[in-house]
């Protein structure tokens, strides 16, 4: 392969800055920008570097080996001062020597490529990047260290000794199979199954961990919404009017609660809309709803509970089961007029949204943290739980075929699960079959 180089520090004025080259040249292409005789491997070292007679900078220089680095590859990385001029003019005198510069993700590629990461470090790699959440990295830092990619190949190691034994059992079809082989592995498929279907239903409902979880304001108009999204904020943010519909578009923003990443979204009040504008708008609070993973019900306790609240404590209902749900009761200031035991099946919060909302925000702390379980693994993107899913419904396919005592089609579809759960980490090939055949079993023919 050819030797790449990229800037591997954000753009900008910074105290360093580090410009990467990976590949079979960067060795040379070191010695020659530092007129160095040679570098000693993993060892930081202190030098100028020049373009012709001019000296650019005075950068730390590190050496990895092959294969001893981060893509396989021979590496060498510059430590220079921060800013884009010296890192560009680097870059560009790298470049000069002999490099090309990088594609984007071309050293996790070439990492992967060259069996340094699987392709669920390569993910982790990615989110960690562009992660703004605590919760995130503590999750990724798992995939990094490879509880991932273990738990999905103690699941592709099971399916490959199930196919090895009927593939055993295919080749020697004239011999009597044994009596409680279909059960057998009907009951290891079982216990497969149980464990996919247990990361999906986990990584689902905890998506908002990896990505932040989204916070839906929901109420009819003028029940104190925008002045709660305000006060999360510890600024005006959202106008706040007595006029009905003043906010006619859903208004996004992300704030920390603990460690926790939350996009908050406070919604044009829910009622029948007066105009088309107002409609989208309204339109668009149903939207937010379906999208959130916690909704926040807002009803004005000093007003007679009346149609418009009925809506809103429908939608609250029907939502019951898939996300969590919290009753905000506000204005508790004035006199009540509000029939609270409409709402006494969620938990119900009374506040006075001008004043305080301490309270939400801690009720809301403690249900984050309480998502938060150190043994927990997690799909991290919609490609893996895609493949867990198909891998699943191999699996379901393979069921029918085992009953009926038809092996070949069995193994076919087992042997699709098995590609399907290895695309997670790295690509399945059919000589493990032979290895689980010859290291496993006894064939004595």
């Amino acid at each position: 392969m050819d030797t790449i180089a990229a800037i591997a520090t954000a753009h900008g004025v910074g105290s360093i800055a580090i410009v990467r080259v990976s590949g079979r040249d960067s060795y040379d292409i070191a010695l020659k920008l530092s007129k160095k005789l040679s570098l000693t491997p993993r060892y930081a070292t202190l030098s100028f570097l020049y373009s012709g007679k001019d000296i650019i900078d005075e950068s730390i220089i590190i050496y990895f080996k092959a294969p001893y680095s981060f893509t396989g590859e021979d590496i060498v990385e510059f430590q220079c001062h921060g800013g884009i001029a010296v890192a560009n003019t680097i870059l560009k005198e790298v470049v000069a020597l002999g490099a090309r510069l990088a594609n984007p993700g071309e050293f996790s590629k070439r990492a992967f490529l060259n069996g340094k990461i699987d392709l669920t470090k390569a993910e982790a790699i990615a989110k960690i990047i562009e992660t703004k959440s605590e919760d995130a990295i503590k999750y990724l830092s798992k995939h990094l260290r490879g509880d991932l990619k273990n738990f999905i190949e103690e699941l592709r190691d099971k399916l490959v000794e199930i196919l090895a034994f009927v593939e055993v059992n295919i080749d020697y079809a004239e011999e009597d199979l044994p009596l409680d082989l279909g059960e057998n592995i009907k009951n290891r498929l079982t216990d497969i199954k149980k464990k996919l279907t247990k990361i999906v239903k986990a990584s689902e409902q905890n998506e908002g961990l990896i990505n932040g979880f989204n916070i839906a304001i929901i109420g009819k108009p003028n029940v104190g919404k925008s002045s709660l999204l305000n006060k999360f904020l510890n600024y005006q943010r959202a106008i706040i009017s007595d006029i009905a519909g003043t906010t006619r578009d859903t208004i996004e923003e992300e704030i920390k609660i603990g460690s926790h990443l939350v996009r908050i979204v406070d919604t044009a009040g829910i009622r029948e809309a007066g105009d088309s504008v107002e409609k989208i708008g309204v339109k668009r609070s149903f939207e937010a709803t379906k999208k959130a993973d916690i909704v926040l019900g807002v009803f004005d306790l000093s007003k007679e509970y009346d149609l418009e609240d009925e809506k809103i404590l429908n939608i609250l209902k029907e939502n019951k089961d898939k996300k969590k749900i919290f009753v905000i009761l506000n204005k508790k200031d004035l006199p009540k007029k509000f029939d609270t035991k409409r709402v006494e099946e969620f938990e119900t919060l009374f506040i006075s949204a001008k004043d305080d909302v301490s309270d939400v925000i801690n009720y809301l702390k403690i249900y984050l943290d309480s998502n938060i379980k150190e043994d927990m693994i997690l799909l991290t993107s919609r490609r893996q739980i895609e493949s867990v899913q198909k891998a699943k419904e191999a699996i379901d396919r393979a069921i029918e075929p085992l009953n009926d005592g038809e092996l070949e089609l069995f193994a076919y579809e087992i042997n699709d699960a098995i590609g399907y759960i290895s695309s997670i980490t790295t690509k399945f090939e059919r000589d493990e079959i032979l290895d689980k055949m010859f290291g496993n079993f006894c064939l004595g023919k």
